[in-house]
């Protein structure tokens, strides 16, 4: 009988390894499932009634973004997709949501107007639309708007009335942009524009979130940019390697993330990703990587870093308002991040670092998001899903030791839900490939290859 032992027991461990393996792709669906419904449920339940435009926060009391907005106008195609609501009730939301930009005042005056030259303020009242104390308008607020508009135009392709009614406001939104008024006569597009002052000082360059700008402006049927902006863009970038990932730096993740919500980069490729051998997808992945092997290091000493606990982005954060026995400043909402010329870090978390990045790296991001949920549990987990950061590091008044935000964030939870989606189906990506503007711009700028040859 001895001889039958070590066989049964091989046979017993390598059955309770499958056993294990499945119930561990069984519950990482269950909760990027759960993880989906609840942050959808952000922009479908938190939306203003009469205008559909969304808060930059909730539940703080705060104005609209219109970065969010953007966002949410995407989510509502994932909600009708995974059966959360129907298309007749998404039609209707987006419909609203569109009449209002189409319909609100615009104009050069310093208030009481929601845009200028078919760009938005950065932040506008939820209901009256109009522009928040002295924000800029804002050119990637805007192109993030545009990038929810534009899917909506894709998805709503039925021949009903509010269908075509949904196209053809989107169609005038977008063309309404005037993109060459916002290069301001340089090689680089401007960051925004003020009627107090004019054109900000900043441009758009070195590799971030502004992509989209670009690829927009250039197929723009009515004020389209030279293909000749992309070249001024990438020329600078800085291509470095960081944590032995070598890729085009860019410290907060949120600017590896934004218009790959939307853009399939997967084996497309412009000149400059061609001569490094890659795509933005693989640069995007690479800059996960870094992101995490940075906080794994903790080289701040920080507490709570560790192979599951990670993400530095664009986020709230604690402030001041603590103590700690060395020189740390804690800041509020910052652009926290990790790179060759870039660390801004203060022991602050994300869980939209690792969100947005599932689509490249699901096999560090979903770990790190689950291990997050089930060890914090609703101290950072609730009704929307993941709150929008927390610091273990940081001592208030009191004693009290670590920070956790009570805000969920608009233009962070729209990369969890939309990039959770495209890890899982596709979807975005699927549609946007569809979209005659996102083709072209791509195609005019110089990107070849993949899904653009079909």
């Amino acid at each position: 009988m001895r001889k039958f032992i070590l066989p049964i027991i091989i046979f017993s461990l390598l059955f309770s390894c499958d056993k294990k393996n499945d119930f561990e792709t069984k519950n990482s669906k269950l909760f990027l499932d759960s993880l989906s419904r609840e942050t959808f449920n952000f922009f479908w339940e938190q939306a203003d009634s009469v205008t559909g435009n969304h808060p930059d926060r909730w539940p703080t009391q705060s104005f609209s973004s219109i970065a969010s907005t953007g966002f949410g106008l995407t989510s509502y195609l994932v909600g009708v997709e995974r059966g959360y609501i129907t298309r007749a009730q998404a039609a209707e939301r987006v419909l609203k949501t569109l009449q209002f930009f189409q319909h609100s005042k615009k104009g050069a005056t310093p208030e009481g107007v929601t845009g200028y030259k078919g760009f938005f303020y950065h932040f506008i009242d939820m209901r009256s639309g109009e522009r928040f104390r002295e924000v800029e308008l804002s050119t990637i607020d805007t192109g993030l708007l545009m990038m929810g508009v534009l899917a909506c135009q894709t998805y709503f392709d039925k021949e009903d009335e509010s269908e075509k009614a949904i196209r053809r406001y989107s169609d005038s939104l977008y063309q309404a942009v005037d993109w060459q008024w916002a290069m301001n006569g340089k090689t680089t597009m401007s960051m925004g524009w003020k009627p107090e002052s004019g054109f900000l000082d900043a441009s758009w360059k070195g590799y971030n979130e502004a992509m989209i700008l670009y690829i927009l402006g250039a197929a723009s049927p009515t004020h389209s940019i030279s293909a000749d902006t992309w070249n001024a863009w990438t020329s600078t970038y800085q291509w470095g390697t960081y944590y032995q990932q070598e890729h085009v730096n860019f410290g907060p993740l949120f600017g590896h993330q934004y218009s790959h919500v939307w853009i399939d980069f997967r084996g497309i490729q412009d000149l400059y990703m061609k001569q490094k051998g890659i795509d933005y997808f693989e640069n995007s992945r690479r800059a996960t990587y870094a992101n995490k092997s940075y906080c794994v290091n903790n080289s701040g000493g920080y507490l709570g870093y560790e192979e599951n606990i990670w993400g530095l982005t664009a986020c709230d954060g604690p402030e001041n308002n603590g103590k700690l026995n060395v020189n740390v400043s804690f800041g509020g909402y910052s652009a926290r991040g990790a790179a060759q010329w870039y660390v801004n870090d203060d022991g602050t978390i994300a869980p939209t670092a690792a969100g947005g990045s599932i689509a490249f790296a699901p096999e560090i991001c979903i770990p790190a998001l689950q291990n997050m949920k089930y060890q914090f549990k609703d101290k950072l987990y609730g009704r929307y899903g993941f709150k929008d950061a927390f610091n273990l590091t940081i001592e208030r008044s009191g004693g009290v030791k670590g920070w956790f935000d009570q805000d969920y964030l608009g233009i962070d939870q729209g990369p969890i839900l939309l990039q959770t989606e495209n890890y899982q189906t596709q979807f975005i990506w699927k549609l946007m490939r569809k979209n005659k503007y996102i083709k072209t711009g791509l195609k005019k700028i110089g990107f070849e290859g993949g899904w653009l040859n079909g």
